[in-house]
């Protein structure tokens, strides 16, 4: 998983807007804002319940936007009771008291949004200790973890400008929220069309380019590479994949580390003739195609919380378009929820003329 930002439940004061790529984690709840300052908050059952449920709060930027709701939940995690029948409707019960059914489809996976009643009830628990159950049609029952939830709604108040205003979630104030920053506008990528054919380069080029590559690396970088740029190194140039970008560029990259149910390659922009003079986008890379680089990983073996980046080639350098969580790794198979805190534009077939300006890398 990414590294979260934890912090204490004492926050820093209002800023003007979502920062561009803030999560931040406490407890069974964590919150992901992207860079338009739209902000989604996710909560789950506790670390040692074995009912998967989360419930997903989004809400937009801007003056007088609504928190939608939805709520998931999933079979127990050994699978060792198999569920006896569909599992919706969902019966949501807060501290006892009946709020309701959610209804929806049914699989391993469920899921449903909640009624505009139901999710101000929901909000109105989680600012306080409360029990919150979701039942199934086979009688089971999740329970929701209000651990954390104080702290992720009064950070995503903050985040959003709503601190002290009507609209806040945690702690209203008597301002109206006039003055709360609208959303950004989605950055613009201009993805010029890639000439993505591999290249085969004469061995005498190939293992000065892997010296020229290995140079850029910090020490201990990329394990599965030899150590040392003129370290000999057949089999690293053995490993070098080389493709065609645009503007006369191109794509290099090798292996770089492998873990227990990861792996990471490192990519490099070069020019097509010696000296390439490359230059390093990531060493965490799991895929190359059509102007794209893609690094996902997975947090643990079970592969059910996932974090994600990607690159795009704009004709100069490759910019960071997206970014984004799968949410806590509690029992959901590939992740719960999709929680960007970095979304683009991305527009493909611009000028084959060079970008003046690019984005941030990254």
């Amino acid at each position: 998983m990414p590294r979260w930002i934890v912090l204490a439940l004492a926050l820093m004061a209002p800023v003007a807007a979502a920062d561009p790529g803030i999560d931040f984690e406490h407890h069974d709840w964590l919150l992901a804002c992207d860079n338009t300052g739209t902000c989604r908050a996710a909560g789950y059952q506790s670390e040692a319940a074995t009912l998967p449920v989360s419930v997903l709060l989004t809400r937009h930027a801007g003056p007088g936007q609504p928190v939608n709701a939805v709520v998931q939940i999933g079979e127990a995690w050994d699978a060792s009771e198999p569920s006896a029948g569909p599992a919706f409707p969902l019966s949501l019960r807060i501290d006892g008291r009946d709020l309701g059914t959610v209804a929806a489809g049914n699989g391993d996976l469920v899921s449903g949004t909640l009624s505009p009643a139901q999710t101000a009830a929901l909000l109105e628990a989680l600012a306080r200790d409360s029990r919150i159950e979701w039942t199934s049609a086979d009688g089971k029952v999740h329970v929701l973890s209000d651990r954390g939830a104080a702290a992720v709604l009064l950070k995503m108040d903050e985040a959003q400008g709503r601190v002290g205003t009507r609209g806040a979630l945690l702690r209203p104030g008597t301002r109206d929220e006039s003055a709360v920053p609208p959303s950004r506008p989605l950055p613009v990528v201009r993805a010029p069309a890639t000439d993505d054919t591999d290249i085969v380069l004469p061995p005498g080029e190939r293992a000065a380019l892997v010296r020229e590559l290995k140079a850029q690396l910090e020490p201990d970088a990329c394990p599965d590479l030899s150590s040392g740029p003129d370290a000999e190194a057949d089999e690293d140039a053995e490993r070098l994949a080389v493709t065609g970008l645009s503007h006369g560029k191109r794509l290099a990259s090798l292996p770089c580390w492998l873990a227990a149910y990861n792996a990471g390659s490192a990519y490099w922009v070069i020019d097509a003739d010696a000296p390439y003079r490359p230059v390093l986008v990531t060493t965490n890379g799991s895929g190359y195609g059509g102007g794209r680089i893609d690094a996902s990983h997975k947090g643990r073996g079970l592969g059910d919380c996932w974090s994600s980046r990607g690159w795009t080639w704009d004709g100069v350098a490759f910019v960071v378009s997206h970014e984004q969580t799968s949410g806590l790794c509690r029992g959901f198979p590939g992740g719960a929820w999709t929680l960007p805190t970095r979304v683009s534009d991305v527009r493909a077939g611009a000028s084959a003329a060079a970008p003046a300006a690019h984005g941030d890398e990254g």
